[in-house]
């Protein structure tokens, strides 16, 4: 029987590596990088809080968007240039970022960094990744999720030193132009579309003829086909309920912290075990995904963001706090792996970009209201701790209709 044997000199891991440093360098465009400027741009344009909190919002769900049709071009033209063209773009729009003067220029300038860099190079290095891996698809993600985790904690230090030395908008200048002289590179001479294109397969390698051909027959599903199966939005509600919600408390979390009775410097260095616990949670829920269906990896994952929000309300200084942050780092590298696994799994990689977008649409739009709806509930209840007893319940709803999901589990 005829043999496609690998090449020697790239492997699977080597795409896992380079996503990581593609994945860490959308810091300036994450939650995490922006929050670092926000007194800046309330001092210096002279902004209500309320102000630039309205224009990230409006800037983070116009740039959702054009998730969808980015998840397509990457699919026709491949993640090298797909992603030169977003590292390119992401660069411009950081140093634009320098010259906001007002309410509008700036959520013009969240709608293309948000884009650019959350959206549509976090979704291009995903895809890298999900090309050269089948069985091991889990693991390789979860390790992806860990490495991005890692590297976007330094992404806040890092800016706050900049803003220090050089003032906030020279900041995004620098920031534009490291964009360029690293993702650019790694995407023309670090990245291979897919295994085929150098003589491998996904997770390495030899593989019969035969069997290659029934992979690629199994990559067929189309995003529209995707999209009117149940198990699609039941995975895409626990991902969109994680985003809103993750996002929701790390906005607030410096005030649920100091409410609780932690100083702002405590509350701060809990950012530190919050990314230890997203990292070994991702490599774990990563591993199992490898090996345990959707309806029992989404309901563990929507059962620790429901925790999470019961623990927000009742932190306290010591243990209390600690498994707070803890629980909510967990929620976020658990998702992350299960939601990335289990799409390829259930609809192939074929259109894998254009079905992806689509989640990922769904993702940050709902990541764009959790600040002001954890922000209204907890006004409307009297604190944190209503706020999140309340909000509990919809992750524990999703994780019930997840539990009835069939074990389809695609096996080639």
């Amino acid at each position: 029987m005829q043999q496609l044997v690998a090449k020697p000199g790239f492997s699977g891991w080597r795409v896992v590596a380079f996503a990581i440093l593609l994945g860490g360098l959308t810091g300036p465009g994450q939650t995490i990088g922006v929050s670092v400027f926000v007194n800046r741009f309330i001092e210096d344009l002279e902004l209500s809080r309320s102000a630039v909190s309205t224009a990230y919002l409006v800037g983070t769900l116009t740039a959702s968007l054009g998730l969808p049709l980015m998840g397509r071009f990457i699919d026709s033209r491949g993640v090298r240039l797909a992603t030169t063209f977003i590292g390119l773009s992401f660069g411009i729009s950081l140093i634009a970022m320098s010259g906001v003067g007002g309410v509008l220029t700036l959520a013009l300038g969240f709608v293309f960094i948000r884009f650019f860099g959350q959206g549509s190079l976090s979704l291009a290095s995903g895809v890298a990744v999900t090309h050269w891996f089948e069985h091991r698809r889990g693991l390789a993600i979860g390790v992806l999720a860990t490495g991005v985790s890692a590297l976007m904690g330094l992404a806040p230090i890092l800016l706050n030193q900049g803003i220090g030395f050089l003032g906030w908008r020279w900041t995004w200048v620098v920031a534009g132009v490291t964009i360029w002289l690293t993702v650019i590179p790694i995407a023309r001479f670090g990245l291979i579309d897919k295994p085929a294109d150098v003589g491998q397969v996904p997770d390495g390698g030899s593989v019969p003829s035969a069997k290659i051909r029934t992979m690629l027959q199994s990559e067929t599903v189309t995003r529209p086909q995707a999209l009117r199966t149940g198990r699609f939005w039941i995975l895409t509600a626990a991902t969109m309920t994680v985003a809103m919600l993750i996002t929701g408390l790390n906005f607030q979390q410096i005030d649920i912290l100091t409410g609780a009775g932690l100083t702002e410097t405590e509350a701060a260095a809990t950012f530190l075990p919050q990314v230890l616990a997203a990292s070994l949670a991702g490599i774990g829920f990563g591993y199992f995904t490898d090996r345990l269906p959707g309806r029992v990896m989404v309901p563990a994952a929507m059962g620790l963001m429901a925790l999470s929000l019961v623990l927000a309300g009742r932190a306290a200084p010591g243990l209390s706090a600690l498994l707070y942050v803890l629980a909510m780092g967990a929620t976020g590298g658990a998702m992350r792996s299960v939601d990335q696994t289990l799409l390829p799994r259930w609809f192939g990689v074929g259109h894998i970009g254009a079905i992806r977008g689509v989640a990922t649409f769904a993702g940050v739009a709902a990541s764009a209201v959790g600040p002001i709806a954890l922000s209204l509930l907890r006004d409307a209840t009297g604190g944190y701790g209503r706020a999140g007893a309340l909000l509990a319940l919809v992750p524990l709803a999703i994780g019930v209709v997840a539990f009835g999901l069939p074990d389809e589990r695609r096996r080639i």
